[in-house]
């Protein structure tokens, strides 16, 4: 069974960090473009982050470039998310997807992704 399980997550005080992981089970992580995406109590999914197949390619927005990383183990069939200076305003949901092949390593479009995670909380308080 193909499956993404993400970890990590949790609450935090403004400006402080926190890491979420993603662990893919049961398909050839290293072939596949991987994305983070968040959503926020009453808003739309977003991406924040992605990385191609052999992680020498990322792409961040502008309101978490900088702050954000995002890195991946092909050995361990791990994605991870990194996020620094966190403020109030990324508090969400953080899931974790990975790119349906031939869609390209970052595809614009959630519809896009064809493996989801289940989703990890990530709380910032002021």
């Amino acid at each position: 069974e193909m499956q993404l399980v993400e970890s990590g997550g949790g609450s935090v005080q403004a400006g402080g960090s926190l890491s979420v992981s993603c662990t893919a089970l049961g398909f050839r992580f290293g072939d596949y473009g991987m994305a983070w995406f968040r959503q926020a109590p009453g808003k739309e999914r977003g991406k924040v982050s992605c990385i191609s197949g052999s992680g020498t390619n990322t792409w961040y927005p502008d309101s978490v470039k900088g702050r954000f990383t995002i890195s991946r183990d092909n050995a361990e069939n791990t994605l991870y998310l990194q996020m620094n200076s966190l403020a109030v305003e990324d508090t969400a949901i953080y899931y974790c997807a990975a790119a349906r092949l031939g869609s390209g390593w970052c595809p614009v479009w959630s519809r896009e992704y064809t493996y989801w995670g289940q989703g990890t909380q990530v709380t910032v308080s002021s």
